[in-house]
């Protein structure tokens, strides 16, 4: 799915590099926790996985181009510029040039969202926000799902909630998931595999190897 080879990064395009000679491989269907102190260049990571920042040197290869994003949750969305939950995703739909406009509607009854189609995106709490920001993600049926510390800001039972529509995704349409994360009970619960960064380097265990490496 992602092939990773010696992969440097700098944003000053120079060495000493924030991530230095990275190699990973991640499998399909894998469901992969990122994880590191504050600074770890844990998001650089998974902007460069998604071609958003250019690697200084090295390689990224994924064999999909069916990707959705989730960044990091915003508490609250502007209310300079109302639009309902409905309009956000349409205009996502626009964007991916889907044709069959009933997908907004399947989409928002899979995460139980549907009755809020018309309602104000400023007007729901966190967790809403956070499925709805899923959901958007979800319409091009992606085959990799890219997470940004998705329960930020969330109550637990929202958290809860979100967790088992990702670990869902993962297991039962082999949806490969990366969730950058600070919660690291959520990471050890539904992961597969584990991926910590230290220092510029990145390391990728499956799950029961790192709970062994973690208790060492």
């Amino acid at each position: 799915m992602i092939y990773i080879d010696n992969l440097n990064y700098s944003y000053t395009g120079e060495a000493p590099y924030i991530l230095n000679n990275i190699n990973l491989k991640i499998d399909k269907g894998s469901y992969v926790s990122i994880l590191g102190d504050n600074g770890s260049a844990k998001t650089t990571l998974i902007k460069l996985i998604l071609n958003l920042l250019i690697p200084c040197s090295g390689s990224i290869y994924k064999d999909t181009d069916k990707i959705g994003y989730v960044p990091q949750h915003v508490e609250k969305v502007n209310s300079q510029f109302p639009i309902t939950v409905y309009e956000l995703l349409k205009c996502h739909f626009k964007v991916l040039k889907l044709k069959d406009i009933k997908t907004i509607n399947e989409v928002l009854k899979n995460l139980n969202m549907y009755q809020y189609k018309g309602k104000l995106l400023n007007n729901l709490s966190g967790g809403q926000i956070q499925k709805i920001f899923i959901a958007r993600a979800l319409l091009g049926n992606p085959e990799l799902l890219i997470l940004d510390e998705p329960s930020t800001g969330i109550d637990i039972q929202s958290q809860q909630e979100i967790y088992s529509i990702i670990k869902n995704l993962s297991t039962n349409s082999k949806v490969t998931v990366i969730s950058v994360e600070h919660n690291i009970q959520a990471a050890l619960k539904n992961s597969t595999h584990i991926c910590k960064i230290k220092n510029g380097s990145a390391i990728i265990h499956p799950l029961s190897e790192y709970l062994v490496r973690r208790k060492q």
